[in-house]
């Protein structure tokens, strides 16, 4: 089973917040750090994380 992961604008978008927002709660540690891809070092998001992030921001 192939996992589909989520880039960090998609995330942004679903919680309606910015990129750069999301980057800085990471940094400050309100966000844990995502998964990296090994070729582009891009944040890669599963769902799960998603609502994991969403209960963080008071969502669910």
């Amino acid at each position: 089973m192939v996992k589909k992961y989520l880039n960090a604008q998609a995330v942004a978008q679903k919680l309606g917040i910015s990129k750069k927002t999301l980057v800085r709660y990471e940094n400050k540690g309100i966000f844990p750090k995502p998964k990296r891809n090994l070729v582009n070092g891009w944040r890669e998001y599963t769902d799960s994380e998603l609502g994991k992030l969403e209960k963080i921001l008071g969502r669910i």
